[in-house]
C-alpha cells in the first residue's frame, strides 16, 4: 500500500537531480535544494527568500509575473515551454535554456508551488549539432550535383550515351533527395519523439513524486482523510502514462504492419453501450456522453479496432472540452454504410491547424498545455483506413469540433 512507503520527502528533495524551487503564491522562493543552487550557481541557501523574477532574463521578467499569477487563480500540474525555449539567469549573468514542469500543493491554506527545473544545454548543443550535420550532407550533396554535371560536359560522348547518362544522373539525384529526405525526416521524428517522451513522462512523474511524499507526512500525523485526493492524482498520472505506452505501442504496430483486422458482426446499439459505459469513469465533472441512434443495426468489422477508435475520439472531446459539456455521439445508417460523428463544445482547432491535425507528434497551437503526444488523431486515421473508412472533421475556434468516421456495412 502506498501509505506504508518508506519514503522521506526531505530525501527526495535534497537527493534529487533535478533542480527543485518551493515557490509561494507571490513568487518568493521559500527554499531551494542543492541541484537547484548548483543550476544556477548560488551558494547554500542564497536562493532562499529571492523573487523568483531574479532567475530570468530582463526581457522576460513582467510577462512572467503574468503567468504566475494566472497559474495562482488555476494551479493544475503542467510543463512549460512547450514549442518555443525558455531561458533562465545564473547569478554570473549568463543565460541557460532550461525545461521546467510545475506541481502544487496547499500549506496551511496556502498554495505552494513546486517547480522541477533542468538544465538542457547539452540537449540543445546535440540538436544544434543534428542541424549543422544535415546542412553539411545539403552541401555535399550540391557539389556532388556539380561534379556529375561538369563530368557529363567534358566526356562529349554520342548523343545516346549523353542521354543515357543524363536519366541516370537524373535518377541518381531523385534517389539522393529521397534518401536526404527521409533521413531529415527521421531526424526530426526522433527529436520530437525524445522531447516529447521527456515533457510527457516527466510532469505525471514528478506528480506522483511529489504526491507519495505528501501521503508519507499525512501517514506520520495520522491526517489519513488528507490522502484520497493524492492518491487519486497518482491513479490518474498512472493511467496518462498508460496512454502514452499505448499509443507509441499501436503506432509501432501500425507502423510494421502486424495488425491483423478480424471480421465480425457489430450490433452497434450494444457495442455503443459498452464503449460509453466504460468511458463514463473518465469523462470531467458534469459531462455527459448522449448517443443518437435511429435504429439499430449490425455491420461487419472488428470490434478491438473501433474500440480503439471510439476511445481515443471521445477522449478527446472530453479532453478538450470544460467540465459540464455534452458529448453527443450520433450513428446514422446510409443503406450501404454507416456514419458515427462525435460531437464537443470545446476549444476547437485553430483554422492553420486543420491541415496538420493527423500527422505524427502535431499539437494544435491552443492545445500545448493539455497533456498528449500528438499521436492520437494520427493512429485513428491509419485504424480508420484498415477498415476501409475515411475520417472527416468540422470545427469552429472556441466552440467545439466535430469527428465523423465513416465505414461500409460490410
Amino acid at each position: 500500500m502506498i501509505e506504508h512507503a518508506n519514503i522521506s520527502f526531505k530525501e527526495i528533495f535534497y537527493g534529487s537531480t533535478e533542480g527543485i524551487l518551493i515557490i509561494n503564491k507571490d513568487g518568493k522562493i521559500l527554499i531551494a535544494n542543492p541541484a537547484a543552487e548548483t543550476i544556477f550557481r548560488y551558494d547554500k541557501d542564497e536562493l532562499k527568500n529571492l523573487q523568483l523574477e531574479a532567475l530570468l532574463p530582463g526581457r522576460f521578467k513582467l510577462s512572467h509575473v503574468a503567468m504566475r499569477e494566472s497559474f495562482a487563480k488555476n494551479p493544475e500540474p503542467r510543463r512549460m515551454g512547450v514549442g518555443r525555449d525558455l531561458w533562465a539567469l545564473r547569478k554570473d549573468g549568463t543565460e541557460f535554456p532550461v525545461e521546467v514542469s510545475l506541481s502544487y500543493t496547499q500549506n496551511n491554506g496556502e498554495l505552494v508551488v513546486m517547480a522541477f527545473i533542468i538544465d538542457i544545454t547539452q540537449r540543445k548543443k546535440a540538436e544544434d549539432g543534428l542541424k549543422r550535420s544535415e546542412e553539411q550532407l545539403i552541401v555535399y550533396a550540391t557539389e556532388l550535383e556539380k561534379k556529375v554535371e561538369a563530368r557529363t560536359e567534358a566526356l562529349h560522348i554520342s548523343v545516346h550515351k549523353l542521354e543515357n547518362e543524363v536519366r541516370e544522373r537524373k535518377k541518381a539525384e531523385e534517389d539522393a533527395k529521397k534518401s536526404l529526405e527521409k533521413e531529415r525526416e527521421l531526424n526530426e521524428l526522433k527529436s520530437k519523439f525524445v522531447s516529447i517522451a521527456s515533457h510527457e513522462f516527466r510532469t505525471p512523474l514528478s506528480s506522483i513524486l511529489s504526491s507519495v511524499s505528501l501521503i508519507d507526512q499525512y501517514r506520520i500525523r495520522n491526517e489519513f482523510n488528507k490522502q484520497e485526493k493524492h492518491i487519486l492524482r497518482i491513479k490518474s498520472s498512472v493511467h496518462h502514462l498508460t496512454t502514452i505506452l499505448n499509443d507509441f505501442l499501436s503506432l509501432g504496430k501500425l507502423e510494421e504492419g502486424k495488425l491483423e483486422v478480424m471480421h465480425e458482426p457489430v450490433d452497434l446499439g450494444h457495442f455503443m453501450s459498452e464503449v460509453t459505459d466504460e468511458m463514463r469513469p473518465s469523462l470531467k465533472s458534469g459531462q455527459n456522453i448522449s448517443i443518437q441512434l435511429d435504429k439499430n443495426v449490425t455491420i461487419i468489422s472488428d470490434t478491438r479496432i473501433m474500440r480503439n477508435i471510439l476511445f481515443n475520439l471521445i477522449s478527446n472531446a472530453s479532453k478538450y472540452s470544460e467540465a459540464d459539456k455534452k458529448i453527443v455521439v450520433e450513428i446514422k445508417n446510409n443503406s450501404d454504410s454507416i456514419s458515427i460523428s462525435i460531437k464537443d463544445e470545446g476549444i476547437g482547432i485553430p483554422e492553420e491547424d486543420v491541415k496538420h491535425l493527423a500527422e505524427r507528434f502535431f499539437r494544435a497551437s491552443n492545445a500545448t498545455n493539455i497533456q498528449g503526444t500528438g499521436l492520437g488523431l494520427h493512429i485513428v486515421k491509419r485504424y480508420i483506413e484498415l477498415l476501409k473508412g475515411n475520417l472527416t472533421f468540422t470545427s469552429v475556434y472556441g466552440k467545439g469540433s466535430t469527428f465523423t468516421i465513416s465505414l461500409p456495412l460490410s
